[in-house]
């Protein structure tokens, strides 16, 4: 096998260290797999572009290996072309229960036992959070739409949303000044727009839906109202989610995200990390509405939502697209 590998190695052989890859992980050898990635890794700097190798060895053993073995994708280079973060991906396949003892302090850490928790796991009270979010999900929270990994990569699906049916005129409006709020959702939807090949606009006005979608520049819509359920998982799905191109985030760094959109939108930034049960409040007193209009993309990845603080007497709309 070691001879085989170095052959493969030297002639930077794609296809068939592929099939070398496919092999070890059919027999278990989690060893090999390491030094798979490791040659592969280390070949780049003689020339031979095996960086994809590298890539896939460490991958695989994040997803397959036992909770020992894939915490060792935690300590390479290869994480960067995955196809979404190794704490995601690790989580997907391992308990926390498995996964703890072999887990270092730190970031990585954190963000694996946020993503178990979003999974269901009981985490410790104490075990520091990297996210500003409470581990644990809250009862007023949506149950989270999960990435899926595999050998053929990531399936994410969007949230269930309803069709928008409700015909709108909308109240041409001057947008007021929120430069906080509109940094948090530039933010949320960063992925899409540094990374891809997404486009992003909001704006905050004082009134409703009809003057927050006239604000953006729509003369008719089309609307239907979400619980504060929908809109929050739409809300972590968009900042989850890498769009067409750019690199996933995860889903607890979107929900992290999310939380943090909506804190600023409802002036709690300051008070940041906010009481869990005082933002569940504040959140459920919000309205949501989802709109399109004629010449909206209907594929790819968007994100079209207007939300009201009626208490404030103020209203943002968000658009956000991606397409391949």
């Amino acid at each position: 096998m070691a001879e085989d590998l170095d052959s493969l190695i030297r002639r930077a052989d794609l296809d068939e260290l592929v099939r070398f890859v496919d092999s070890t992980c059919h027999s278990r050898d989690w060893e090999q797999l390491v030094r798979i990635r490791n040659e592969a890794r280390s070949a780049v700097s003689t020339g031979r572009q095996l960086w994809p190798i590298a890539t896939l060895a460490n991958y695989r053993l994040a997803l397959w290996a036992p909770a020992e073995d894939a915490v060792r994708a935690l300590d390479d280079t290869a994480r960067t072309f995955m196809p979404g973060p190794v704490s995601e991906i690790i989580s997907v396949h391992h308990t926390w229960d498995e996964l703890e003892e072999h887990l270092a302090q730190g970031h990585d850490r954190s963000l694996i036992a946020h993503e178990r928790a979003m999974r269901g796991d009981g985490i410790s009270f104490d075990e520091p959070t990297a996210l500003d979010v409470p581990m644990q999900v809250q009862n007023w929270e949506p149950s989270y739409v999960m990435a899926s990994y595999s050998d053929d990569g990531v399936d994410f699906p969007a949230p269930d949303l309803p069709t928008c049916r409700d015909s709108l005129d909308t109240t041409e409006t001057e947008p007021i000044d929120d430069p906080d709020s509109i940094y948090a959702f530039r933010r949320l939807v960063e992925p899409w727009t540094a990374h891809s090949n997404g486009d992003a606009d909001a704006c905050v006005v004082e009134g409703g839906v009809p003057e927050a979608l006239g604000a953006l520049g729509l003369s008719h819509a089309r609307t239907a109202p979400l619980s504060p359920y929908e809109a929050l998982s739409w809300l972590a799905w968009t900042a989850a989610s890498g769009g067409a191109h750019g690199p996933r985030r995860g889903a607890a760094t979107g929900r992290g995200e999310a939380w943090w959109f909506l804190a600023t939108f409802v002036g709690l930034a300051d008070d940041w990390p906010c009481d869990p049960d005082e933002f569940g409040d504040i959140v459920n007193s919000l309205e949501f509405t989802a709109f399109t209009y004629d010449k909206a993309p209907t594929g790819g990845w968007g994100l079209h939502l207007v939300i009201e603080d009626p208490e404030e007497g103020l209203a943002i709309a968000l658009r956000a697209t991606d397409v391949e």
